[in-house]
């Protein structure tokens, strides 16, 4: 199987891409690949590489987000499940400040998008049961929680058509 990856640019919101893997699929299952340095790296546009991955799992109603940082690129994906996956723009020089763009990520339709920094990160589990996984590049160190903005999950200046009324929230994102 050749890897490969169809690679788009957002209509809605500069600098956010969406990935699609080739996947290989046989009586055992599926199998892609998320990441190829020279596919996805040119794609960053301050240099930064990729240093850091995270996975969470998250119960059934979990949203996560809003939730961002001024220097982090993200590449995201469901390994498990599926989720709304939501970017905001939050970069207050740009022509969509605070509009957003929504994703539906299902596992056995393998998609990645690529989050450039100061633009919201957040995602609701649809199912049961979610695996989220993400990728970080940045120049320098990690910012954490305690560096990162944070906006509220339903945020009346954003306006977001969330796929639930009544989510689990953690502190940080009531």
């Amino acid at each position: 199987m050749a890897i490969e990856f169809d690679i788009k640019k957002s209509d809605k919101i500069d600098g956010v891409y969406i990935i699609n893997p080739s996947v290989g699929k046989d009586v055992r299952g599926n199998i892609w690949t998320s990441f190829l340095a020279q596919d996805i790296e040119p794609l960053i546009t301050n240099g930064a590489k990729f240093k850091h991955n995270k996975f969470s799992k998250s119960k059934k109603n979990v949203l996560r987000g809003i939730h961002g940082d001024t220097k982090s690129w993200k590449l995201v994906t469901c390994v498990y499940g599926q989720m709304q996956q939501i970017v905001v723009d939050m970069r207050e020089d740009s022509s969509t400040y605070l509009q957003y763009e929504e994703f539906i990520i299902d596992a056995d339709k393998p998609q990645l998008i690529l989050i450039p920094p100061m633009c919201g990160n957040a995602y609701y589990n649809m199912g049961d049961d979610l695996v989220y996984h993400y990728a970080l590049a940045y120049e320098g160190d990690y910012i954490d929680a305690d560096e990162q903005f944070s906006f509220k999950w339903n945020d009346e200046s954003i306006g977001i058509k969330w796929k639930c009324k009544n989510p689990i929230l953690s502190g940080r994102d009531k």
